[in-house]
């Protein structure tokens, strides 16, 4: 899959993945607003039968009143001019009824504060002049005339609040603009990050090129000119000389290709296609058999399609425990043996110790330094797998086996 066909169908999925979670939001903010109106009305409720007019047949007219105005609350966003405006029109209303007591304050505030909120330029400037004009209005019509406490009153019950709503959104609109930079800067520095990563290893790949093509070229062709010094001389063909020019020759073409498959690698990162994986590894064994050297491959069950990772890693660890093979071995014979069980990959090798030790059991493994083995361990880890190593309970061989999960880490 190309990296453009990966990030449109990834943009994609947390478009589908980002649905539900607005849809929760949404539902969740709905809730709230329609928990606030009902508070709202059952506290302005409870102040106007406490504070409210004496009983007569127009109460329950303006108890329902207040209620509906308070319900308004629980509408959506777009709506809170008009509800701030209808609060306005029933603290005047009420005014005139119970003057001095307004029973609705609840409602009021909570109206000014979403007119704040929630609305912005002349919407919330109209919605401020008419919330403050009912309280003026509300309060001259109860007789109250100083200019103090009509501004205090005003303040209080309509200023106040709007400005808190005000506040409150500016400061949303802050964090989220710090959370906006933030992720820019992530999103900048992974850039960077990912630029000189990407420059080292064009580096190290024209490093790799220019040094070990060049020794591993000019072996292939000291090897192919000492086969041919030979031809005619007195060595037979099949004398261990030629057979171990030869297995030289294949090494050499082998490793060529395996180069190329890495610079391709460092080159192209992910995208790179040319890399080797486990229907590879019967040519493997192919040329260790050139070598002189006896592979059996089994395969118990054969895994089904793997990842890139996962394939491209049992490749390389088997590629590993060939070599651990040939150097630290008897040189002889090793069997390479594949399955697939429990929703993993496992790759066992098991080959006769270049030394017996059957009377240490529990003997060391074999000297050097331990590279290859941490190599393939951490090969192995990396996707979520494990690796062991060691000698067999008959201190007669030396078995490795790594077990991987199909899909890799998750």
């Amino acid at each position: 899959m190309s990296r453009t066909v990966y990030l449109a169908a990834a943009g994609r999925i947390r478009r589908w993945t980002a649905r539900p979670a607005a849809r929760d939001a949404q539902r969740s903010l709905a809730r709230q607003a329609v928990s606030v109106a009902l508070m709202c009305a059952a506290v302005d409720g409870l102040n106007f039968l406490t504070r409210g007019p004496d009983p007569g047949p127009w109460t329950p007219v303006l108890l329902a009143v207040v209620i509906a105005a308070d319900v308004t609350l629980a509408t959506a966003p777009r709506f809170s001019g008009w509800v701030a405006v209808i609060h306005a029109a029933v603290g005047v209303a009420l005014a005139f009824v119970m003057p001095g007591r307004n029973p609705s304050t609840a409602g009021q505030l909570v109206g000014s504060y979403r007119a704040g909120a929630w609305l912005r330029g002349r919407s919330s400037a109209a919605a401020l002049i008419t919330v403050c004009a009912g309280n003026l209005a509300s309060m001259v019509i109860t007789g109250l005339t100083a200019p103090v406490t009509l501004l205090g009153v005003v303040a209080a019950n309509a200023l106040l609040p709007w400005l808190v709503g005000r506040y409150t959104t500016a400061r949303k609109e802050h964090v989220e603009e710090l959370r906006r930079q933030r992720e820019a800067t992530l999103r900048d520095a992974e850039a960077e990050i990912a630029a000189a990563v990407t420059r080292e290893r064009e580096t190290i790949a024209v490093e790799l090129h220019d040094v070990i093509s060049h020794h591993v070229g000019a072996i292939g062709v000291h090897t192919t000119a000492a086969r041919l010094n030979l031809t005619g001389t007195a060595v037979p063909h099949d004398s261990p000389v030629h057979t171990s020019l030869a297995a030289v020759q294949q090494s050499g073409q082998a490793a060529m290709t395996d180069l190329r498959r890495l610079l391709s690698l460092l080159h192209d990162g992910s995208d790179s296609t040319d890399q080797p994986g486990v229907t590879m590894l019967p040519e493997l064994f192919t040329n260790l058999r050139a070598s002189g050297l006896h592979v059996m491959f089994v395969v118990y069950c054969s895994p089904p399609p793997l990842t890139k990772e996962v394939d491209i890693t049992v490749y390389r660890v088997a590629q590993e425990m060939m070599t651990n093979v040939l150097r630290h071995g008897d040189g002889r014979a090793a069997r390479v043996e594949l399955d697939c069980v429990d929703g993993c990959v496992a790759l066992t090798a098991r080959n006769r110790v270049a030394s017996p030790a059957a009377d240490a059991p529990h003997a060391s493994p074999p000297p050097g330094s331990g590279l290859g083995l941490r190599g393939m361990r951490k090969r192995a880890e990396a996707l979520g797998g494990s690796g062991t190593f060691g000698v067999t309970t008959d201190g007669n061989y030396w078995e490795s086996s790594v077990t991987i999960p199909l899909a890799g880490a998750r």
